[in-house]
C-alpha cells in the first residue's frame, strides 16, 4: 500500500489541522507568561513584590517542569494507541485548565488556596503540552514526502510563536477596550475564558483527521512497540541518541527560544520599565515579522541540513546577546543608560548581611538592611553594583555621591524607617535623573523592533528545523516517546526556568545583563556537543519498516 496517497492535498490538510490546534494550545499555555506581573499581584499578594514576581515566574516554570513527565505519559500512549487520539486528549486537558484559571478566585478572596490551585492547573497544562508537541510533529512528519520534512514540520514550529502572538494580540485588544485599570482588576480573565471557544474549534478540527499512515502500517503488520519506554530509555543505543538530542540540540535551542520570545518581554517591562501595552506591541510586531523565517529555515534545512542551521543560531545568540540587550537599553530607555553612566548606583554592605533573594517556597523573609536595599533597587529597575563594606556596617545605597542608609525591617520603628528610606532613595534617584519609567517619546521604535526581530530570527534558526531533525533521529515504533522527552527536557527545564533563573541572577548581582549568562552558557555547551556528536539526518528514510528489536531503522 502507498504510505502517502495524494500527498499534496492530504499533507496540506494535515498541516493546517495540526497547526491550528497547536496554535490554540500554545495560546493557552503562554497567556500565563504574558500576564505574569498581574498574576503575581492576583495570586501571590501575600509576599513582597520582588518575591511575588519570582513566585509568579516559578508557577510559570512549574508548567515547564512537568512537561517531560507529560512527554513520557502521552508519548507512550502515542506509540501504543496512535498519534491522533493522544493529542486529542492533550488539547482537552489544556483548554479546560486554562478556562479554570479565568474563573479562579484571587488570593484576596480565598487566601493560600488560590496559588495552590493555580500551580496545580499549571501542572496540568505542562503535562498536556508535554504530550502535544511530539504528537503534532510526529504526525506531520509521517505524512511528509522525503526531502520536504523540514518544510512541512516548520509549519508546526510556527505555532508556538503564533500562539504567543495570538495571546499578546488578545491581551492588547482587551487592554485597549477596557483600559489598563479595568484590565488589571478583572479584564485579564477574558483571554483565559476565550480558551473555551478555541478548545471547541480545536477538537472539531482534530476529530476530522485520520491516523498517521506509518502508524497504521505498523498496526496492520503487528510491529508496534509493546514497551516504548523500555525501548526508548533502557537500551543504550537509543538512550545515547536521546542524550545527544538533549545536550547537543534541544537545550541550546530552548534557551535561545525563550530568551528571544519571553525574556525580551520581561526585560522591556520589568527592567527598562516600558509600559506593558507598548512592550506587547513591540514584541508582537517583531514576532509577526520574524515568523515566516521558521518556514524559510525549515525549507533550507531540507537542502543544506538541519545541524548547521540550528548550531549557527545557538552560536550567534551566545556571541551577540550582550551587545544586543545593551542596544535594547540604549534605544528603549536612553535615560536609564545615561543615568547609570552619570551617577552609578552601588550597594555598600557587609556580605554576611546579604542573602540570595530566591525563595521558591515562600518561607524566608528578607529583612536585613542589605536585602532591603537590593529589593528596593530591583523594584525600581535600577542597575547597581555590590561593594563589600566593613563587617557589621549598616548597608547603604550610594547614588552618585549621595548615600542613603538602609534599615532593619525587624527593628523597632521599622515602619517609620521604611518611609524615610523610600523617600530619601526616591529623591536621590530623581536628582540623578533615573527614570521611573521609559519615556514613550524617547523610545526609538524602529531600532527596538529591529533588535527584537534579530532575536526572533535567532529563534527561527534554532527552532525551524528541529522538529524534522528529532523525528528523523528515532525509529517509528518509539518515535513519539523518544523525541518527546529530550524536546521537553530541553524546553521544559532548560528553557522554562530561564525567566526565573535570569531574574534571580539579576536581583543578586544588580547587573541588569547578568541574567544573560544563563542562555549564553547553555547555548555554547550545545554548540560544542552538537558539533562533535550530532549527525546530520535530513536524508534519513523514516518510512523504512521498523525492526521488532527496537534498534534504529
Amino acid at each position: 500500500m502507498a504510505l502517502f496517497p495524494d500527498t499534496t492535498r492530504d499533507a496540506r490538510r494535515v498541516i493546517l489541522a495540526s497547526s491550528l490546534g497547536t496554535v490554540f494550545e500554545w495560546y493557552d499555555f503562554y497567556l500565563y507568561g504574558s500576564l505574569a506581573p498581574i498574576i503575581s499581584r492576583q495570586f501571590f499578594s501575600g509576599v513582597n513584590p520582588t518575591a511575588g514576581f519570582i513566585f509568579a515566574l516559578l508557577a510559570f516554570a512549574a508548567g515547564f517542569a512537568v512537561r517531560p513527565f507529560g512527554a513520557l505519559v502521552f508519548g507512550r500512549l502515542g506509540d501504543l494507541v496512535g498519534r491522533k487520539h493522544t493529542f486529542l486528549v492533550t488539547i482537552v486537558i489544556m483548554g479546560v485548565s486554562t478556562f479554570i484559571v479565568g474563573i479562579l478566585p484571587s488570593y484576596a478572596r480565598i487566601g493560600i488556596a488560590a496559588p495552590i490551585i493555580l500551580v496545580l492547573l499549571r501542572l496540568l497544562q505542562g503535562l498536556a503540552l508535554g504530550g502535544e508537541y511530539g504528537g503534532a510533529a510526529t504526525y506531520v512528519a509521517e505524512h511528509a514526502p522525503m526531502g520536504s520534512r523540514g518544510l512541512y514540520t516548520s509549519w508546526i514550529q510556527t505555532t508556538a510563536t503564533m500562539g504567543l502572538f495570538l495571546s499578546l494580540l488578545v491581551i492588547l485588544g482587551c487592554r485597549i477596550a477596557l483600559g489598563n485599570e479595568t484590565f488589571d482588576a478583572w479584564g485579564w480573565r477574558i483571554p483565559f475564558l476565550v480558551s473555551l471557544l478555541l478548545l471547541a474549534i480545536s477538537v472539531w478540527i482534530r476529530l476530522a483527521l485520520d491516523e498517521s499512515p506509518l502508524f497504521k502500517a505498523m498496526k496492520a503488520e503487528g510491529t508496534r512497540s509493546k514497551a516504548p519506554l523500555r525501548e526508548s530509555f533502557a537500551q543504550w543505543g537509543n538512550l545515547r541518541i536521546v542524550l545527544i538530542a538533549l545536550f547537543g540540540l534541544t537545550a541550546g535551542q530552548a534557551v535561545v527560544w525563550y530568551t528571544g520570545q519571553f525574556y525580551t518581554l520581561f526585560f522591556l517591562t520589568q527592567t527598562l520599565k516600558v509600559d506593558y501595552q507598548t512592550a506587547n506591541i513591540l514584541v508582537a510586531v517583531s514576532l509577526l515579522l520574524g515568523t515566516p523565517f521558521f518556514v524559510v529555515f525549515g525549507a533550507l534545512s531540507d537542502r543544506i541540513g538541519r545541524k548547521p542551521i540550528i548550531l549557527a543560531g545557538c552560536a550567534l545568540a551566545a556571541l551577540t546577546y550582550f551587545p544586543l540587550f545593551r542596544a535594547l537599553t540604549h534605544y528603549a530607555n536612553p535615560a536609564l543608560e545615561a543615568a547609570q553612566a552619570r551617577a552609578p548606583v552601588t550597594v555598600l554592605a557587609d556580605p554576611a548581611d546579604c542573602s540570595v533573594q530566591f525563595n521558591p517556597v515562600g518561607t524566608s523573609k528578607f529583612t536585613s538592611p542589605c536585602d532591603i536595599a537590593k529589593a528596593a533597587l530591583v523594584a525600581r529597575g535600577v542597575p547597581y553594583t555590590n561593594t563589600a563594606d566593613a563587617s557589621g556596617a549598616t548597608a547603604r545605597i550610594q547614588v552618585g555621591s549621595t548615600q542613603i542608609p538602609s534599615y532593619d525591617a525587624t527593628g523597632s520603628g521599622a515602619a517609620d524607617a521604611k518611609v524615610a528610606f523610600e523617600a530619601a532613595l526616591g529623591d536621590a534617584l530623581r536628582e540623578a535623573q533615573y527614570p521611573a519609567a521609559a519615556d514613550p517619546a524617547r523610545i526609538n521604535t524602529p531600532m527596538v523592533v529591529l533588535i527584537l526581530w534579530i532575536l526572533v530570527v535567532y529563534v527561527t534558526l534554532v527552532y525551524g528545523p528541529i522538529a524534522a531533525m528529532l523525528v528523523e533521529m528515532f525509529p517509528t515504533r518509539i518515535r513519539y516517546t523518544s523525541m518527546s522527552l529530550p524536546y521537553h527536557l530541553g524546553n521544559g527545564w532548560f528553557g522554562g526556568f530561564l525567566p526565573t533563573t535570569a531574574f534571580a541572577i539579576v536581583a543578586a548581582q544588580g547587573n541588569i545583563y547578568a541574567g544573560l549568562w544563563y542562555p549564553i552558557v547553555v547555548a555554547s555547551v550545545t554548540v560544542v556537543i552538537g558539533a562533535i556528536l550530532l549527525r546530520e539526518t535530513k536524508d534519513v528514510d523514516i518510512t523504512a519498516r521498523p525492526r521488532t528489536s527496537g534498534a534504529r531503522e
